[in-house]
């Protein structure tokens, strides 16, 4: 088996099931969940072979070198309140490295995490929904923890802790960190109190350099640029442009040049 979290996944009331090698452990997930899963169940491989990023982005999952993991959740949330779950997910990676290596990561809204302006870890959250509620939710987590190069292709934009850091770490170490982190961070949203919510948004904006005062721009709408305000009462990225302020619902977000360039 690739980790070795089965006591401290059952301490947190998380089941595991762990693969050497899988396609996606997000496709895995959702299809068990469609089964009858009930969750919270956690799916870790070693080595996924279809990995899987937002939209038709693949993720580049080298073998024993990054925690490549699913978790089966089913909140009381409408499908509205799903994005809260991807910014649940950036703060508990965030807050498992820098309490595992000491590095502090960035968080870019929605769902990316990056140290030195590089990605190091993806975040796919995928659901099955009613109107007013949520049946299911699949939460993917991709780290890159030891991988030691990338392609020409993705060098430039993406990164591993160990590049960041100059050497290695536990991957389990890591997980368990993780685990222990979201399983705080989804208490705290399953008590649906408004001061509960307030303290997801308030740290996502601490821990993330895009969230305030950040010239950005925005795949949406045909691409825009404006600077960042924070998040709305939803979870939602706001950025004031020439025309007024406006809500990123779905796009990508990545930092501009004050020069256009």
């Amino acid at each position: 088996m690739p980790f070795t979290l089965g006591t401290r996944a059952a301490s947190a009331g998380y089941g595991l099931t762990a693969f050497d090698r899988i396609g996606s452990t997000n496709t895995e997930a959702m299809a068990r969940a469609r089964d009858g899963e009930r969750g919270p169940m956690w799916f870790v491989t070693t080595e996924q072979t279809a990995g899987r990023g937002r939209g038709s982005n693949t993720w580049e999952s080298a073998p024993s070198e990054g925690i490549y993991c699913s978790i089966i959740l089913r909140p009381k949330l409408s499908p509205a309140d799903a994005l809260l779950l991807s910014l649940i997910a950036g703060i508990a990676v965030a807050e498992a490295v820098e309490t595992t290596t000491g590095l502090h990561p960035d968080l870019r809204w929605p769902n990316d995490v990056l140290l030195e302006e590089r990605k190091f870890c993806g975040i796919l959250t995928e659901m099955n929904a009613e109107a007013t509620r949520v049946r299911y939710v699949v939460v993917g987590i991709g780290i890159n923890v030891n991988q030691p190069s990338f392609s020409a292709e993705l060098e430039p934009i993406a990164t591993s802790l160990r590049l960041a850091s100059g050497h290695p770490w536990s991957r389990v170490q890591l997980a368990a960190a993780l685990l222990k982190s979201l399983n705080r961070w989804y208490g705290k949203l399953s008590d649906g109190s408004s001061e509960s919510r307030s303290a997801i948004f308030r740290k996502f904006e601490e821990s993330s350099s895009f969230a305030r005062s950040r010239l950005v721009h925005v795949d949406e709408e045909g691409g825009y640029e404006g600077v960042t305000e924070g998040l709305d009462n939803r979870g939602f990225l706001v950025v004031r442009t020439e025309r007024g302020l406006r809500t990123v619902l779905s796009g990508g977000v990545r930092a501009a040049s004050p020069n256009g360039k």
